[in-house]
């Protein structure tokens, strides 16, 4: 009897047949970004770099030392975007050689857009000498041959940019496979992520609630930190190599 029940008062909350309704909302979809204020230049592609400088011909190709002051720390100036759209950052120290312009200027021809797409170089052409003595060779006989050129750079250097009518989302691939072919760390970066880097790091200075921070270890000598650390540390407080 109580079963019998629990079955007919079931049964009545049950509905006697499934009703589907279809509504159809309201989607907002942003407006696409206007580009009207682009100037697309005659040459897009990147410009062919030489593998040497040109010298005059009463000139013998000087040498150098090595320097390497010219990779290490920040870079002072060449750091913010000209055309405020997408480029190559780098994000550590190191040296390119014509062959590492070489494959990032094929990338860029084969992967670009010239109709509303257009790229820039920001560094110099090779143009530090690198000497090399022959293998198998004895110790002594004065400074090598010069072996080949390099463009030194610096952490924060702007490697190339791209800019033109376009997203980036479209550019991200190719900026991103030129950057982990460099010889050294480098990212894919827009004016926005530089915008947003920047004020992450500011807001991390000004709230930091640690009072130990790396300047203030060194700066105050604790643990005996000075007698093993460089001179480069004095100066950037271990945030550069």
């Amino acid at each position: 009897m109580l079963a019998q029940t629990l079955r007919l008062s079931f049964g009545l909350l049950k509905p006697e047949s499934t009703q589907l309704v279809l509504a159809a909302g309201i989607k907002y979809f942003p407006p696409p970004k206007n580009y009207d204020h682009i100037e697309i230049p005659e040459r897009q592609r990147l410009r062919i770099y030489d593998k040497m400088p040109t010298y005059p011909s009463n000139l013998k190709p000087p040498k150098m030392q090595k320097r390497l002051r010219y990779m290490r720390g920040p870079e002072p100036l060449h750091t913010s975007l000209q055309l405020q759209q997408y480029g190559i950052v780098a994000t550590g120290g190191g040296r390119l050689r014509s062959e590492h312009f070489e494959m990032a200027r094929l990338l860029v021809a084969r992967r670009l857009d010239q109709k509303r797409m257009f790229a820039i170089w920001r560094v110099d052409p090779p143009w530090q000498p690198i000497t090399k003595k022959g293998q198998g060779q004895r110790m002594g006989g004065g400074k090598g041959a010069i072996d080949h050129y390099v463009t030194p750079i610096k952490a924060g250097r702007i490697i190339l940019e791209v800019g033109g009518k376009c997203d980036y989302a479209e550019v991200q691939p190719m900026l991103r496979m030129i950057a982990e072919r460099l010889p050294f760390a480098a990212e894919a970066v827009s004016q926005e992520i530089l915008q947003k880097k920047a004020e992450k790091e500011k807001w991390l200075e000004e709230n930091n609630k640690n009072f130990y921070t790396m300047k203030y270890i060194i700066q105050n000598n604790m643990g005996g930190c000075h007698r093993f650390l460089s001179p480069f540390d004095h100066r950037w407080y271990g945030k550069y190599l």
